[in-house]
């Protein structure tokens, strides 16, 4: 039988939720613990796994949990490194499980309890930018550090006073999430701040992101770095070699909230996942109206800065630091994918029944705002906002980003542009 401890932080401190078991990663079922359940401060860990006494399924627990951890290449990678089967969630959550996102811990009764950060020079962080996924697996699995996803990524420290670089170890948080340049997509790391910078521009609410660059601003040569919107300074008192410890706040994403596996992330034919992500903001966000406009203009921009990959893993809910309530969290990994020519035309969900984004127009909005619930006046409202300031918003966001070195940005703006075209 195996058992894995499942560990909530709250204010910085460890509160154990519940125990997952079962004899293998097939079988194994999560439980909220009885003295969990029965405090005044029990609060659930998911829309999906609501407080109750009974297990969890199988199929449900694994939905949840395989769900924070590394897919596609990189978690075939770090499995092999392993040596366990890419399907063993429960294996991989265990030896990575100890940096999710969010503020979950899977652990052991006899785990070891060390907390580190160590320095990075200006070499090791070239060779997280030139080496590719070979190094970010070598990170994630030296740090423990389980991210979801399909990119290579890994969490690192950064002390903005110094500029400086640090690698968590143990048990220490992540400042940020640092992603490589995809070597098959030219400048999508200046695709993704260029875009990010954009949205923000059109009132998407985004963390804070940069390009790291290591050379001449080369593909080979950046990272693109975001701080994370689930770490948090405000009150820590904890440091380690003079570094102040951030506390974790809970989050989850749409595909986890929604218990649907992350190998179903993409909508299949009459699934419909916008209503059933607008439903969730209903009936748990705190301020489900603002919430859900702001949904809805994310899922507006993306459809006008050529998204195609806006899944439903890439919107997720952010939980109050005390659980007392949950919130749309800010926006993340949004890229204009239209102007890669191996890029899907077919959205990630379905706009008014329509899936390629090239047959797209007013009218398929109109239509989904009916099928998520919201009013033709105010979807039209901020479809026509975003819309009509998108261009300008682009080209400032591009010059922005020429200004400090980035003279590719220039370039993408107007391959999205002519990207735009083919939707009008």
């Amino acid at each position: 039988m195996r058992k894995y401890n499942v560990g909530l932080e709250i204010h910085g401190k460890q509160v154990k939720v519940g125990t997952i078991e079962g004899e293998s990663f097939e079988s194994a079922q999560f439980a909220y613990s009885d003295e969990y359940i029965s405090g005044a401060d029990a609060y659930p860990i998911s829309v999906a796994l609501p407080l109750q006494r009974e297990p969890f399924s199988s199929r449900e627990t694994g939905n949840f949990f395989d769900g924070l951890l590394p897919e596609g290449f990189m978690r075939r990678s770090i499995a092999g490194n392993m040596h366990f089967d890419e399907r063993d969630y429960l294996s991989i959550l265990h030896n990575l499980g100890k940096e999710c996102l969010g503020a979950l811990r899977i652990y052991t009764d006899d785990e070891e309890k060390s907390f580190s950060y160590e320095p990075l020079s200006a070499g090791q962080v070239e060779a997280l930018a030139s080496e590719g996924a070979t190094k970010s697996t070598e990170l994630v699995i030296k740090t423990h550090l389980s991210l979801t996803g399909a990119s290579g990524k890994v969490g690192l420290y950064y002390d903005e006073t110094a500029n400086r670089w640090y690698l968590p170890v143990g048990l220490a948080p992540s400042t940020h999430i640092v992603k490589q340049s995809h070597i098959r997509l030219d400048g999508i790391v200046t695709n993704e701040q260029l875009s990010m910078l954009t949205a923000s521009k059109c009132g998407v609410q985004i963390p804070q992101s940069f390009i790291i660059n290591m050379g001449e601003g080369q593909d080979s040569e950046v990272l693109f770095a975001t701080k994370r919107y689930d770490r948090t300074f405000d009150g820590a008192v904890d440091s380690i070699d003079g570094l102040t410890i951030p506390l974790r706040i809970h989050q989850e994403d749409f595909a986890q909230a929604m218990g649907v596996a992350s190998f179903d992330k993409y909508e299949k034919e009459g699934q419909n996942y916008a209503p059933r992500m607008f439903e969730i903001l209903r009936m748990y966000a705190t301020n489900p109206l603002e919430d859900q406009l702001a949904l809805w203009r994310r899922i507006v921009f993306n459809y006008a800065i050529g998204n195609t990959d806006s899944h439903i893993k890439n919107f997720s809910l952010l939980y109050n630091p005390d659980m007392t309530g949950v919130r749309l969290g800010p926006a993340y990994d949004i890229i204009g994918t239209l102007i890669y020519e191996s890029a899907t035309r077919e959205l990630s969900f379905n706009i008014g029944g329509v899936r390629n984004i090239e047959e797209v127009k007013r009218d398929s909005f109109v239509t989904m705002a009916g099928m998520v619930g919201i009013g033709e006046k105010p979807a039209l409202r901020v479809y026509d906002e975003v819309l009509e300031g998108f261009e300008a918003a682009l080209k400032e966001s591009a010059k922005e980003l020429t200004e400090i070195g980035f003279v590719n940005a220039g370039g993408i703006c107007e391959r999205i542009l002519q990207s735009r075209k083919k939707m009008l």
